[in-house]
């Protein structure tokens, strides 16, 4: 096997204690978000250590720090969902549209319950407003940047994909309109379809 000089044997040892604590960490993220999509809206510290299979004491560790929670909490979402992300859109803007809300759908799905959460918590948190802002202009960069070349020169139109495709109009159709994620999907595709639509032919 070769060594690389640079790295391996030169490498510091790896500090044990520091590596458990971040293991057990990331169990926890991850027991949390599992329970938040599960239906439970505020996961006690008991429920999250028995399904992360730690210690109590371990969890209120980290509860203690809430703001290091949320951080975690938002990473820990972001690294599930970068390979729904980082799927190609290609195609017809119909086409493209299409793929995108069917992604979108996805996606909200999964971070619905752990975004309310942290929505919960947003007045008391600047971590958490500053997420959510940049987690809209994400939406944004991310939708028009799909369509970049494809969509004609204008303002209104990007504005209404815009709220059309959003989060905010997921939850809307899902929460408040009760509609199933099957229906909520058809009705978002609906609509981006007859916005397209609405684009003057050359």
């Amino acid at each position: 096997m070769t060594v690389s000089l640079d790295t391996e044997l030169f490498a510091p040892p790896v500090d044990g204690r520091r590596a458990r604590t971040a293991a057990s960490r990331a169990r926890i993220l991850e027991a949390m978000i599992d329970l938040l999509q599960a239906g439970e809206t505020q996961p006690s510290a008991e429920a999250v250590a028995a399904k992360a299979g730690v210690g109590v004491r371990t969890v209120f560790r980290l509860f203690s720090d809430v703001e290091g929670l949320y951080r975690g909490l938002q990473r820990t979402m972001a690294e599930r969902l970068a390979p729904i992300l980082a799927e190609p859109v290609t195609g017809s803007l119909t086409e493209r549209l299409d793929l995108l809300v069917g992604r979108r759908a996805q996606l909200f799905e999964e971070m619905a319950r752990p975004k309310a959460f942290a929505d919960m918590h947003r007045a008391r948190s600047s971590d958490l407003q500053e997420t959510h802002r940049l987690f809209i202009v994400a939406q944004r960069a991310l939708l028009l940047g799909h369509l970049e070349g494809l969509l004609p020169d204008d303002a209104d139109l990007a504005e209404a994909l815009d709220l059309m495709l959003s989060f905010d109009a997921w939850r809307r159709l899902r929460d408040d309109q009760g509609l199933s994620r099957e229906t909520a999907e058809r009705v978002m595709r609906r609509m981006a379809q007859a916005l397209i639509a609405s684009i003057p032919k050359p």
